[in-house]
């Protein structure tokens, strides 16, 4: 397992699978193991993922200071990450949580990025970020399924904050297109992947402040970005995204037909096909120093 070390000393993990040109992918959660991103619906095929597990979850150490959990005091580790590769400029893959980690470090970094690809992506370092009345919204979409009833009834429970562990795992179906086996395994390895304690502090206040990140991003950012959203997601909507989309100079937005929150469960075949043609249309090769 390769590691390298973080600005404050802590050791931290990443994981690699396929070959061909390196995609580092933060994964989201927040603080999840990165394991949950697996091949990423065989995109592996097409790039050589370097998927780092931040700092406190999967391999990475866990560091000194908790405060250090907080999603701007962890742009230091991704440019270590990129250091540590030897790679002048990146393409970098996002999803979830780590949109807001990623964005930061394109914001504090853009001559670092190459591309951005933004997976079902937050965006509170930019100002956007999802309602209740966004969850309700894309709930309804749900409502012919077989398991909404009991679903819905937990999700209730969560809105008015008194949601009981069986109650939140009772809503992990709204996150997925479809409820099948896969879903349901994938759903079930979260709260042992999970470091709860440092996605407390990610989103902290202090974390973001959107004004600076947007006019960093709109006046210096001259990556590609893509932008993918699930057409049954709701964090964002499809027209949630739509906005991110238009506070970045070069990006485009695809919404994959009845997804959810993790587009490579829900269409492995599209979901590998669209990143990698974006990645492709920027051209090969990474520069090593």
């Amino acid at each position: 397992m390769p590691t390298f070390t973080a600005p404050d000393r802590t050791e931290l993990a990443y994981h690699v699978v396929g070959d061909g040109e390196p995609l580092l992918c933060l994964p989201g959660g927040p603080m999840r193991a990165s394991a949950y991103l697996g091949d990423l619906g065989g995109l592996a095929g097409q790039r050589r993922l370097v998927m780092l597990d931040l700092r406190g979850t999967g391999e990475s150490g866990v560091p000194a200071d908790p405060a250090t959990y907080r999603c701007d005091r962890q742009v230091g580790d991704v440019e270590a990450f990129r250091d540590h590769l030897e790679l002048d400029r990146v393409d970098l893959l996002a999803h979830s949580a780590a949109g807001d980690l990623a964005i930061l470090y394109a914001a504090r970094y853009p001559e670092r990025v190459r591309s951005l690809t933004l997976i079902t992506a937050r965006a509170r370092a930019l100002g956007v970020d999802f309602t209740e009345e966004h969850r309700r919204e894309a709930a309804t979409l749900r409502a012919g399924e077989p398991w909404f009833a009991g679903a819905h009834e937990a999700y209730e429970a969560v809105w008015a904050g008194f949601a009981t562990d069986a109650e939140w795992d009772a809503i992990a179906p709204f996150f997925y297109g479809r409820w099948d086996a896969a879903a349901q395994a994938h759903a079930a390895s979260e709260v042992e992947q999970s470091n709860f304690e440092a996605a407390d502090v990610y989103a902290s206040s202090g974390a973001f402040d959107p004004a600076p990140a947007r006019a960093a991003i709109a006046t210096a950012l001259d990556a590609r970005v893509l932008i993918v959203a699930g057409e049954k997601d709701s964090g964002p909507l499809p027209r949630v995204a739509a906005r991110i989309a238009e506070l970045f100079p070069k990006a485009e937005l695809t919404v994959q037909p009845d997804a959810g929150h993790f587009p490579w469960l829900d269409d492995p075949g599209r979901f590998s096909q669209t990143v990698a043609a974006f990645l492709a249309e920027g051209g090969a090769g990474q520069a090593a120093r």
